[in-house]
Parts: structure tokens; sequence; C-alpha cells
């Protein structure tokens, strides 16, 4: 089948490709979270860019991220919060999510200008992550509540990821994160 990865940024994403990515994330998430919403994606902040994943014309696979500027300790970061990470389950194993977020992450220095990819997950698909690139980072994140976007949630132990874009990944700065905003 023929496969074709592309980066498209928010504002231009056509018809076609948004009714592509309703039923990618429909098909996955509609029975627990409703209908997706390309603006507020069940409540985590929407991507400022998306890698789109064709095999043929089919939407096989999705990452987005967003352009922030979050604090790390006393530090500002600019990262590109990384979410919607999503494989249709029919190319799942395929290595297709692994090219689709390494395609993200060329984007991510060479188009968004992130210094890094930064992203929250559950346990069960870190190994993923690393093995695309992603090293885990161990600090407090404050964030807001993605169910009322004004509350704010404090955790620990993440899982919380980090890769190189325009810096490298052991160039991270101690302290705490502050997303100053929803999650991705």
């Amino acid at each position: 089948m023929n496969e074709a990865l592309r980066l498209q940024r928010h504002e231009d994403l056509n018809m076609m490709e948004l009714a592509a990515l309703e039923q990618l994330f429909n098909s996955e998430y509609l029975s627990d979270y409703g209908r997706w919403n390309p603006d507020a994606p069940y409540g985590y902040s929407p991507a400022d860019f998306h890698v789109l994943a064709f095999q043929g014309s089919v939407l096989a696979a999705h990452v987005g991220f967003q352009r922030r500027v979050i604090s790390v300790g006393s530090d500002d970061v600019l990262v590109a919060g990384t979410g919607g990470v999503l494989v249709d389950q029919r190319f799942r194993g395929t290595g297709l999510g692994g090219r689709a977020m390494r395609h993200g992450q060329k984007a991510m220095r060479d188009e968004a200008e992130a210094d890094f990819g930064f992203l929250g997950c559950r346990k069960e698909v870190v190994s993923f992550y690393e093995s695309a690139g992603w090293v885990q980072v161990h600090a407090t994140e404050r964030c807001l509540s993605r169910t009322d976007q004004t509350s704010v949630i404090v955790s620990q132990g993440g899982p919380n990821l980090i890769c190189s874009a325009r810096r490298d990944a052991s160039e991270w700065p101690d302290g705490d994160i502050d997303l100053r905003g929803t999650p991705w």
C-alpha cells in the first residue's frame, strides 16, 4: 500500500483532512469521550501542527503538537507539546507510528523551531516513545485541568517525556514543570 506522511498546519487542514481526523479519533474514543473536536480535542490543547500518515487514501496515523513556552524550574522553555498520537488499529505493529513520530520530531525542529518535544502519556506506551528517541524526565508537573480549563492539577511521576529538537535532550533544565495551560 502507498504510504504518505505530511505535515499540515492546523489552519490549513481542508475539509477532507478534518473529516479523516474525526473518523480516526472517533473510531478510538467516541464511546468513552464523545465526538472529536479539532479545536478542543477532549479538553486537551489543540495542535498547531498535524502529522498525517496515510496508507493509500486512509488516514492511518496522526501526531499533533503545539508550540508553547512552559517553565521548567526557573527557565522558560519553548516546547512542541505533543498529543493526539494515534494509529488506526488496522495499522498497529507496522512501524507506522514510529515513522509518523520521527516525521513529527523533524517538524518540531525545522518548522515549529521548538527547543524540545514534550508529552505526557500512560505507562503502557512509554516504550513506544522511547523507541522513537524520547526520554523520561522526572519532575512535578502543574497544568490546567482539561475538564474545566481553570482548576490547577499538580502531579508527580508522569510519565513525562521529552525529545531533542533544536536542543539536545541532555540540555533539559532541572526543576518542576508548569505547562502554563492544559496538557496536550
